[in-house]
C-alpha cells in the first residue's frame, strides 16, 4: 500500500497525543464496522497499537491516517485487526469442553455428521481444543469445523496451528501426544497441530456485524468471550444471526461471564452459559 507523503519529516509517533476528537472517530469506526464498543478507558491503548501503523505509513498526524481509512477500506481493516482484542488459550473454560465430551452423542448421534462453529476462534486455540476432542471421541472422519474472525491477521496465524511451546500447557497431556508435534532445529519451541486435524478445520473471516456469509447450519456453535464487547442492540443482533445458522436442537455456547437472558426466545438454557436452540 502506498505511503501518504508529508511535507516535511513526520514527527515520532510514540510523541503523538491522540486528541479526544480523534479517538472518538475511532471508537465510532469499531462500532460502525465491527460493533465494538471501546470504552474511555481504552484511550491508552488505541494511540500505543495505532502509533506504529502510523510510523509504518509515514503518516505524522491521526488527522492524516483517519482520512486515509475514510478512503481505503483494506486499511480500515488493518486498524480493525490492531484494535481486536485477542486473548485465547487452549481448552479455554475447561468445564464446556466437558460439557461437549458429555453430550457429543446427544447432540449428533454417532454415524450422523457434526458441524461445528467457532464463531470468534482468534489464533485458532478454541477450535483445535474442539478438534482434538472430536478427533478423541469419533476419529478423524464424520465432523469438521469452522473457525472464524473479523481479523484477517490472526486467522493467517490460526491457519499455520503453531503455537509456542507455554502455549500448549492446558491441553491434555494424551492429546498433547497424539494431536500436537514438537518442533526441532529451527522450530524449537513450538508445536505444530497435527495435519490431519487442521485438515478438518477451515477458517475464514466473518465480520459478526453484518449479514453472515453463506456458511452453512450447524449443531454446535461457540460463541465464546465475544459479546462482552457489544452493546445491547448489537449483541441481540449478533445472536439473531447466529442462531440462524443452528439447527433446532443445536446447541449454543457463549463464555461463562456472559448471559443471553432477555436476547433471545429461541433458546433455552441447559445450564449457565449453555443454551439449547428450541
Amino acid at each position: 500500500m502506498a505511503s501518504v507523503r508529508q511535507a516535511g519529516p513526520a514527527a515520532p509517533c510514540d510523541e503523538l497525543a491522540l486528541a479526544e476528537r480523534e479517538f472518538q472517530w475511532f471508537r465510532d469506526a469499531m462500532r460502525r464496522h465491527a460493533g465494538i464498543e471501546l470504552g474511555p478507558q481504552k484511550k491508552s491503548m488505541v494511540a500505543s497499537r495505532l502509533s506504529s501503523r502510523l510510523r509504518q505509513l509515514g503518516l505524522g498526524s491521526y488527522p492524516a491516517y483517519i482520512a486515509q481509512l475514510s478512503a481505503d477500506q483494506a486499511e480500515l481493516q488493518a486498524m480493525v485487526d490492531l484494535l481486536t482484542t485477542n486473548e485465547t488459550y487452549f481448552f479455554r473454560e475447561p468445564r464446556q469442553f466437558d460439557f461437549i465430551d458429555a453430550q457429543l452423542d446427544r447432540l449428533s448421534p454417532r454415524g450422523q455428521p457434526l458441524r461445528a462453529w467457532s464463531a470468534a476462534s482468534s489464533s485458532g486455540e478454541e477450535a483445535y481444543s474442539l478438534a482434538m476432542l472430536l478427533a478423541e471421541r469419533r476419529g478423524l472422519q464424520g465432523w469438521e469445523i469452522l473457525a472464524s474472525d473479523i481479523s484477517r491477521r490472526v486467522l493467517a496465524r490460526a491457519q499455520r496451528g503453531l503455537y509456542p511451546l507455554e502455549r500448549t500447557r492446558n491441553i491434555p497431556p494424551e492429546y498433547l501426544r497424539s494431536y500436537c508435534l514438537k518442533g526441532v532445529g529451527p522450530q524449537q519451541g513450538r508445536v505444530l497441530v497435527d495435519r490431519r486435524l487442521r485438515e478438518r478445520v477451515s477458517f475464514h473471516a466473518v465480520n459478526l456485524n453484518e449479514a453472515l456469509p453463506e456458511i452453512g447450519r450447524f449443531r454446535l456453535v461457540l460463541l465464546r468471550n465475544v459479546l462482552i464487547y457489544f452493546d445491547k442492540v448489537t449483541k441481540a443482533q449478533v445472536v439473531e444471526r447466529v442462531v440462524e445458522r443452528l439447527e433446532p436442537g443445536g446447541v449454543l455456547i457463549i463464555g461463562q461471564a456472559e448471559t443471553l437472558h432477555g436476547v433471545s426466545s429461541e433458546l433455552a438454557m441447559m445450564q449457565p452459559s449453555v443454551y439449547r436452540k428450541c
